[in-house]
């Protein structure tokens, strides 16, 4: 069943999920079927359509995943923020904390979400030139958002996580994709959720991200 939201609540509510997630509701296969038949209507560079969505539901799998996801967290990596980020992430009071606290939460529980999905996408982008880099993300990246959005109009929620990143090679052995190929965009927990009252979050004001003819 679908939720009844309109298309600026949909956009405003699909939130980053983390200590929402029921954890002991299995997730139908025909509702991920469902999310990522209409992720595949996003759009694509030349038609190529190069995306791919790995689902983890069986136990033992998700098990090891659930591990490299814990593995992975605790490597850090990524480049630190800049203070300009730190402004904008501390902009409103107690928002950080939040997400830390989610974040914890979900290391803690991570093997029991009841799936895993890893959008992937043919090439990849090391080295590449900003041309092809753009036609490669820009390829997955719609396709996944389509995929988050259509989730939560069924009521399931999803937070997407580079936590891949740091592990890419291992969790690609352990997921059977030929990693030389093939790129992980992300690594996103499903589950439905606890509740479905959604809030739009706390940005930074459109005229600090809003530029008409110049920067």
């Amino acid at each position: 069943m679908l939720l009844d939201l309109d298309p600026d609540q949909l956009l405003s509510t699909t939130r980053a999920v983390r200590r929402r997630l029921d954890l002991d509701r299995p997730v139908a296969r025909e509702l991920i079927e469902q999310c990522v038949d209409l992720a595949t209507q996003a759009p694509t560079g030349r038609n190529r359509q190069r995306w791919h969505f790995l689902v983890v539901t069986e136990t033992e799998q998700r098990l090891r995943v659930a591990e490299l996801f814990r593995r992975a967290l605790r490597t850090g990596g990524g480049a630190p923020p800049t203070d300009r980020d730190r402004a904008r992430m501390y902009a409103h009071p107690g928002s950080m904390e939040r997400i830390h606290d989610g974040l914890n939460h979900l290391y803690e529980n991570v093997h029991r979400v009841p799936a895993f999905v890893v959008p992937a996408v043919e090439g990849r982008t090391e080295g590449a030139s900003v041309l092809d880099q753009s036609m490669t993300w820009g390829s997955i990246l719609p396709a996944v958002w389509s995929f988050m959005l259509a989730a939560r109009a069924r009521g399931l929620g999803t937070v997407w996580t580079t936590a891949q990143g740091p592990l890419e090679r291992e969790l690609a052995a352990v997921l059977g994709v030929p990693h030389e190929e093939v790129m992980l965009a992300a690594f996103i927990p499903l589950a439905h959720t606890l509740g479905t009252d959604f809030k739009p979050a706390r940005r930074i004001p459109r005229e600090q991200v809003l530029h008409w003819d110049r920067w």
